[in-house]
């Protein structure tokens, strides 16, 4: 699943509802579609497969109509076709609705749905939903819904309109994320920031069993009994200008590019130098639990979880606080031995990954110490952890994460000086810490001055298939990370291995044409990278470095190098994995994929 739009108002709700869609183009989709219903309860529906920019004719319609939504699909349950590209409608095309989630027990409604006579017309979960509000129907949509919705195990953000009960759209929300903006006698309703913020940056955030009813003159929250609720306006922090790509022609290197800056933002206001302090104001409601918390888990998907990753080696070293990286995705299934003092660390961009949330709540249920890292406002993950540090890193529109994953590590630095001067980190330290953390955007900006030369490389590498990523302790992340840019938007068989563990099956894999990039800076680990690298070469294998800047030896070993400015061990990482994103965007770029918009991959994964 994938983007919601709906649109109620004075205004022609097509051009807004298309340009919501386009809005949210950078999510990833399949198919796409729209239901208007003018002031004669007439209906216009249209629904196609593929992209909308590659469909011109959608742009020559003008179905009138002031009330209306609108979808993005990725493929689930249910191939790519017209029939199973959403708005999806009841047995009589009276009900219509647009759905993200997963229905869980949609087979089971469904074949009782059969006997009881609905027709259906496509393979999706979502079907389902249209024929529950049918059969629950009187004359008013909010409470056919609701009786629905009490037979549905899943996850669901849900706008819905009828012919029957005009003029109101029904929107509903558990474990996927809707937005309302609120505008002069207007309402915008979507799945994420970018369908409204054209439209308003006034906003109200669903939470998870809330029912919205919009009309042309009137908003109204209620609970899953239809109790109503008071519901806070709030101004979104995004601006048109950061969600578009300006000079550049994909989001990706404009996120890159923009890594120096988004690591300000991240860092600003939170480093006193004098003191050798990290200042957390996030974290002031439970400063005194974390000074005798004696464990760390961070939970976190993809490249969050390659994060937390550097985060383990940060917090074991500096804090000295033993630290353990879940997959959110398997973290329920594991019989979690809690303790009192442990702390629970949830990372994640939009802070909607549906895997990362459920693990959340597994924690509250068993009244754990939960903790975010998160880059948007108001979402769901900053609304149900207990305190947390935002990012700040602004929007991040590109599939391939990018800034956001270095806004995260510095956080995490930051996290970790936090709770290191709690503990034994001496002021002198602390000082030399605080100092190496605030030079980051300047080093940043040296690294992005060698993208010319990176571009040469990929130009050089780009005829080969597969490549190995290798590094040691800190940097094992990054190769891991590394690997994962590659395959993201190249489509290419890329493996981020511990240098380590060559000798345990890898070296198998080496030859002329299965060259290696490996992380290798002047660190605690350098000779030992060596040694690994001298293994590849010993097989014929290419190698390409990335290297600290003064390195010349390193040169007479590889067949090229890259040179990354020097800093404390730990921060290496947030300079490293710079080149090997431009890498991997030059790379897609040369070999001609769609960087902005990877097949198969969303932006948020909002279901499990």
């Amino acid at each position: 699943m994938c983007g919601i739009v709906g649109y109620i108002g004075k205004k022609e709700a097509f051009p807004i509802l298309l340009s919501g869609l386009k809005k949210m183009e950078y999510r990833g989709y399949d198919s796409y579609g729209a239901c208007i219903l003018n002031s004669q309860n007439e209906l216009f529906l249209c629904k196609k497969t593929g992209k909308i920019s590659e469909a011109q004719e959608i742009y020559t319609l003008n179905p009138e109509g002031k009330m209306g939504i609108a979808h993005t699909r990725w493929a689930t349950t249910g191939g790519i076709s017209v029939e199973n590209a959403h708005p999806h409608s009841d047995c009589h095309k009276d009900i219509f609705l647009v759905h993200n989630g997963i229905i869980e027990n949609y087979q089971e409604l469904k074949e009782k749905l059969i006997i009881e006579g609905h027709r259906f017309t496509s393979e999706t979960d979502t079907e389902v939903l249209c024929h529950l509000i049918e059969k629950f129907f009187v004359d008013n949509l909010e409470e056919a819904v609701v009786k629905a919705l009490k037979l549905v195990r899943g996850t669901y953000g849900l706008a819905v309109v009828s012919r029957m009960d005009p003029l109101k759209i029904v929107a509903v929300r558990n474990s996927s994320p809707l937005l309302i903006g609120v505008g002069d006698q207007e309402y915008i309703l979507a799945s994420d920031p970018a369908g409204i913020i054209e439209t308003t940056n006034k906003v109200i955030y669903l939470a998870d069993k809330e029912i919205a009813i919009l009309t042309p003159m009137e908003l109204a929250i209620f609970d899953s009994e239809l109790n109503k609720k008071d519901k806070t306006v709030e101004k979104m922090e995004w601006n048109v200008k950061e969600a578009q790509r300006g000079e550049y022609s994909h989001f990706m290197m404009k996120e890159i590019m923009e890594q120096p800056e988004s690591i300000s933002n991240s860092l600003r206001g939170r480093l006193v130098l004098d003191s050798g302090l990290a200042k957390l104001g996030g974290l002031e409601t439970v400063q005194e639990k974390l000074k005798n918390i004696n464990r760390i888990n961070i939970v976190a998907c993809g490249t969050a979880f390659h994060a937390g990753l550097v985060g383990e080696y940060m917090l074991e070293e500096y804090a000295g606080i033993p630290t353990e990286v879940d997959f959110a995705s398997e973290f329920r299934y594991r019989n979690q031995v809690f303790n009192k003092n442990a702390a629970f660390l949830f990372i994640s961009q939009s802070g909607e990954t549906a895997d990362t949330l459920a693990a959340l709540r597994e924690v509250k249920r068993k009244e754990g110490l939960a903790l975010g890292i998160v880059n948007v406002v108001a979402s769901s993950l900053a609304r149900e952890t207990e305190a947390g540090v935002y990012n700040h890193a602004g929007p991040e529109i590109g599939v391939a994460s990018t800034k956001a994953f270095t806004s995260q590590l510095t956080v995490l630095a930051l996290l970790t000086l936090f709770l290191a001067r709690q503990r034994n980190l001496s002021l002198v330290m602390g000082q030399k810490v605080a100092r190496e953390i605030a030079n980051l955007p300047e080093l940043t900006k040296r690294v992005l001055k060698t993208s010319s030369y990176i571009k040469h490389l990929a130009q050089k590498y780009k005829k080969h298939d597969n490549f190995l990523f290798i590094g040691r302790k800190y940097n094992y992340p990054i190769a891991l990370e590394g690997a994962l840019k590659l395959k993201e938007i190249s489509y290419l068989n890329a493996q981020g291995y511990s240098a380590g563990e060559m000798k345990h099956g890898p070296l198998a894999l080496i030859n002329e044409n299965f060259p290696t990039i490996a992380i290798c800076l002047s660190d605690s680990v350098y000779e030992k990278n060596i040694s690994n690298i001298e293994e590849i070469k010993a097989r014929k294998g290419r190698v390409l470095a990335l290297a600290t800047e003064g390195n010349q030896e390193i040169k007479k070993i590889v067949d090229d190098v890259i040179f990354i400015p020097k800093t404390m061990e730990f921060l290496t990482p947030i300079l490293s994995v710079i080149p090997l994103q431009l890498f991997a965007y030059y790379t897609a770029l040369l070999r001609g994929c769609d960087i902005d918009k990877p097949r198969n991959l969303a932006k948020s994964v909002t279901t499990e």
